[in-house]
Parts: structure tokens; sequence; C-alpha cells
């Protein structure tokens, strides 16, 4: 990825060095990282809004109003999904790492894969 804007859903108080929530819609902070020719150049955090059970979009529409190009999630529903790729934000996936600068810079640098539709969750919890 050269330019854009990364969203992670991120345990308070979010940023480069905190934790990756395990489950992006009731996350405490987004975490945004904005990239220019492939080098990071800002990194800001948002307060994730509350959202009713199925109220799914919530998040969608939060993000997409926040310019967000990509988001990275360890897991995420299907509704949810479509509603980020309705929206043309690209989801990618990485269950394994809770940091959030290594999974930032794999996605810089290519070696982060989008989510596929046999890794959605279930939802809840």
């Amino acid at each position: 990825m050269q330019n854009g804007r990364i969203a992670i859903p991120s345990n308070a108080p979010g940023g480069l060095d905190a934790q990756r929530a395990g489950h992006f819609g009731h996350c405490d902070v987004f975490t945004f990282v904005d990239v220019e020719d492939g080098k990071i150049k800002n990194v800001t955090t948002l307060h994730n809004q509350e959202h009713v059970q199925g109220g799914c979009m919530v998040p969608v529409n939060l993000l997409a109003e926040n310019n967000v190009n990509v988001l990275i999630v360890g897991g995420i529903g299907m509704r949810p999904l479509m509603g980020f790729r309705q929206a043309g934000i690209r989801v990618y996936h990485d269950d394994i790492r809770p940091d959030i600068r290594p999974v930032v810079e794999d996605l810089i640098a290519g070696s982060l894969n989008e989510i596929s539709d046999n890794q959605v969750c279930g939802g809840g919890g």
C-alpha cells in the first residue's frame, strides 16, 4: 500500500504501539494510520460509536465518513464485511499478532492478505 488511510480496531488508548481489539465492532477506539509514498505519515485515533445488536453498519459508516481505504481485522462478520466492500473499503485479515505496528508494516509491504469469505466470523461475542 503506497497511499491511503488504514483503520485498525484497537484497545484503548489506541495508536501504533497499542494492542488490536479482537472484535472490530466492539473495540474501544479505531487507530487510523495515514500512509503516503509507502511510509507512515500520521497516526490518530477515533472512539468507536455504540451500536446495538445487529447495528453492524454503524462502524462501516463511521470509517467511510473518515476516509478509510483499508481495514485490518482479526475477525469480522459477513454483514459488516459486505458493508465495507460496498463502501469501497478493503478488509485485510490477521488473527495471529495482537500488536498494531507489525500488521500495519506488513500491509504497507504488501504481505497481508485480504479476508476471504471462509474467514468470516459468526458475529456477536
